[in-house]
């Protein structure tokens, strides 16, 4: 029997099956699932174009592992239809690109593709996304800025400079920018372009020999107190107060408490929020760590000496509206190379950019040094 023609384009064609999406987003690691999503991409790749957005929009909630198979998919779908010379649907994908509640890296999918037949709109896009949700997209509206400060000269390279400043997130833009602005007499503040915490109270230190003290709960885990003394590791210990003047607001416990071996300290201070709110606390360090907000542990890792960096570990937190206090436990062993004295920390509040969250001063806490 002849089929219709008609029956055949609703055969090969079609929208996205929720079904398959579904399966691409519940892969589970160890190949679990693996063979389920196979067949689920295919049959999502012969529908067509008519799939590309539900594809995207289902990146918004999914683990990496899922984020790869739905990306598999889209790609092969975009593929087929550039190698048979057809455009995507520019219409459908730029609006999905633009709307700042999409996943971020679903939107820079869509975008990388809409550019490969469609490169000049990298200049119409970028310039908007200066203060974009997308780090990535932030990134290159930063990069053109900065591109166009090294070709002027005067107010109008500090006037480029000082744009590129208010998206720039990533470090590396952040000290070009900075550098640039300081070498033409401006002043710049990082601590507070970054969101550093910079004014703290330490106490210690207690005993961590033989790494013992991880898991010992001393006397600040159970109150803190600032007027409060202790036995440390060698002998009485108080709260003292320590404001940093770095850059990138290290606070390099060594300087203050005598880095003895095997050893640890706590540092605490309150953050003063608007309003209730979720944030990121990104934390560097090379010790071994545990951190608490009003009074509840949120993250810990029990490693010593591995290699630090700006926003090494980034812990989402749910802050109150008013005061939240903040606790850490800085712990060190007794390694004596080189490489194993660094006793630090470096620790800011901002949104899922990277963009600094200030906390709202108060002469109450700008006189106890909180922030």
């Amino acid at each position: 029997m002849k089929i219709p023609v008609l029956l055949i384009v609703a055969l090969t064609s079609g929208t996205a099956s929720a079904d398959d999406i579904d399966v691409l987003k519940s892969v589970g690691p160890g190949s679990q699932g693996a063979t389920e999503a196979r067949a689920a991409r295919d049959r999502l790749a012969a529908a067509g174009t008519d799939n590309l957005i539900p594809i995207l929009q289902a990146f918004e909630g999914s683990s990496v592992l899922a984020q790869n198979w739905l990306r598999s998919a889209f790609e092969g779908i975009a593929d087929a239809e550039i190698k048979q010379g057809n455009y995507l649907p520019k219409d459908e994908l730029l609006k999905f690109v633009m709307d700042t509640q999409g996943s971020p890296q679903a939107r820079r999918l869509a975008y990388e593709w809409l550019l490969k037949r469609t490169p000049e709109l990298e200049a119409e896009l970028i310039p908007k996304m200066l203060l974009d949700p997308s780090p990535e997209f932030r990134r290159d509206a930063v990069k053109r800025l900065l591109d166009q400060a090294e070709q002027a000269s005067g107010d109008d390279a500090v006037g480029l400079y000082r744009e590129a400043l208010k998206g720039a997130v990533h470090e590396d833009q952040v000290t070009a920018v900075s550098k640039a602005l300081r070498d033409a007499g401006e002043e710049v503040d990082l601590q507070k372009h970054f969101g550093f915490l910079t004014s703290w109270h330490i106490i210690g230190p207690f005993d961590n020999k033989e790494k013992k003290g991880y898991p010992i709960a001393y006397p600040p885990e159970s109150a803190i107190d600032l007027a409060a003394a202790y036995d440390g590791q060698m002998g009485e210990v108080k709260w003292q107060q320590y404001v940093t003047e770095d850059d990138y607001g290290l606070m390099n416990i060594a300087d203050e408490i005598e880095n003895y071996k095997g050893s640890l300290m706590y540092a605490t201070t309150t953050y003063n929020s608007g309003r209730s709110q979720d944030v990121q606390f990104r934390l560097g360090t090379p010790n071994a760590w545990k951190l608490w907000v009003n009074g509840d542990l949120v993250f810990e890792r029990e490693e010593y000496h591995r290699s630090t960096r700006m926003d090494q570990y980034r812990i989402p937190v749910s802050l109150k509206a008013g005061n939240n206090v903040i606790m850490l436990k800085v712990c060190q062993n007794e390694q004596d190379e080189p490489w194993a004295q660094r006793y630090q920390f470096q620790l800011r509040v901002c949104d899922r950019t990277g963009s600094a969250i200030a906390p709202v001063k108060t002469t109450a806490s700008a006189a106890k040094g909180s922030h």
